[in-house]
């Protein structure tokens, strides 16, 4: 199971120095294709992107995104990404973790 991170190239720029290997550089005019590519990848246990990115994405997609257990989204950056990070962990093992 791997990590993938989907983002601008400022973003995805320190993932890759950590030894993250599939990061994927976007642009507004393909971050909806690349995201999609993620989900199709069944190596992929989580996928890391930054909130406004995700904003950026159609309804439908974001819909997606929300209801994916694997893999497990984590939005980073923006407001109230400690509540996002609380609920995904608990949908993913099912009990939450900070009571």
């Amino acid at each position: 199971m791997e990590i993938a991170v989907v983002g601008s190239s400022d973003f995805v720029v320190g993932f890759r120095l950590a030894g993250i290997r599939k990061t994927y550089d976007t642009t507004p005019d393909n971050i909806e294709a690349k995201v999609q590519n993620v989900l199709n990848d069944k190596a992929i246990a989580i996928l890391v992107m930054h909130d406004d990115d995700i904003k950026k994405l159609s309804a439908q997609m974001r819909k997606t995104l929300e209801d994916s257990v694997e893999p497990t989204i984590i939005a980073i950056g923006g407001k109230g990404e400690s509540t996002n990070l609380r609920e995904k962990i608990k949908q993913s093992v099912g009990v939450d973790l900070w009571k």
